[in-house]
């Protein structure tokens, strides 16, 4: 896992890569500030809704920002994710041929398939996050949480666009894939510092190309 983590980090500081991050990131920047705009008042309802058990008005509207905030960052990585997901195709490609040059392209990840995928992660993630992101403020406890919660967005759809690409059997595609939570968790760590947020699903794609193609090298 460490060679795969290395390789990962080379990567996505090249300009190739720099540069679709910069691109999947201002289309999510521009989608999730739509996103927020239109439902800006059923979000506020939700939120005052869950904190009307807090008798203090003041905690009430501090626990509304927070709330506010944490969910229009939690939007922001989901919509990353699903974009990326949506764009990743040519960008795997171009490393395959790079690192793995005997490896051939088999397929390509359905676009049906990829958006339900991404989108049935996302409402899982956001369905556990609405209730029970108390968990968060656990000391080390949250961290593991929110590390875990994170790479639900990542592991399923990450693994079902590279595994497309590269491989037709769906045993082989399971074996490759077996145990790759903490692969999924360590791209997800991206997504504790702002800005460097958007790396998270890039890496993952990496990450997961490097595991399953490096083991065919």
């Amino acid at each position: 896992m460490t060679e795969q983590i290395v390789k990962s980090f080379k990567d996505i500081f090249s300009k190739t890569v720099l540069s679709f991050i910069v691109k999947v990131t201002l289309i999510s920047v521009a989608i999730t500030a739509i996103l927020i705009w239109a439902f800006a008042g059923s979000l506020t309802a939700i939120i005052a809704s869950y904190l009307s058990f807090i008798p203090w008005e003041w905690a009430q509207t501090t626990g509304a920002s927070v709330a506010s905030v944490l969910i229009a960052y939690m939007l922001f990585v989901l919509t990353l994710s699903v974009v990326t997901s949506l764009m990743v195709e040519p960008l795997l490609i171009t490393l395959a041929k790079k690192h793995y040059p005997n490896t051939p392209v088999v397929g390509s990840p359905d676009l049906k398939t990829s958006l339900f995928l991404s989108l049935k992660a996302g409402g899982v993630f956001l369905a556990i996050f609405l209730f029970t992101f108390p968990v968060m403020f656990i000391p080390l406890v949250g961290a593991v949480y929110m590390l875990w919660l994170w790479s639900l967005l990542l592991k399923a759809p990450t693994i079902y666009d590279v595994s497309s690409l590269f491989i037709k059997e769906k045993e082989k595609i399971a074996a490759k894939t077996e145990k790759s939570t903490i692969l999924a968790m360590v791209a997800a760590g991206f997504n504790y510092i702002p800005l460097v947020n958007v790396f998270a699903p890039v890496f993952a794609q990496i990450l997961f190309l490097h595991k399953i193609l490096g083991e065919e090298a």
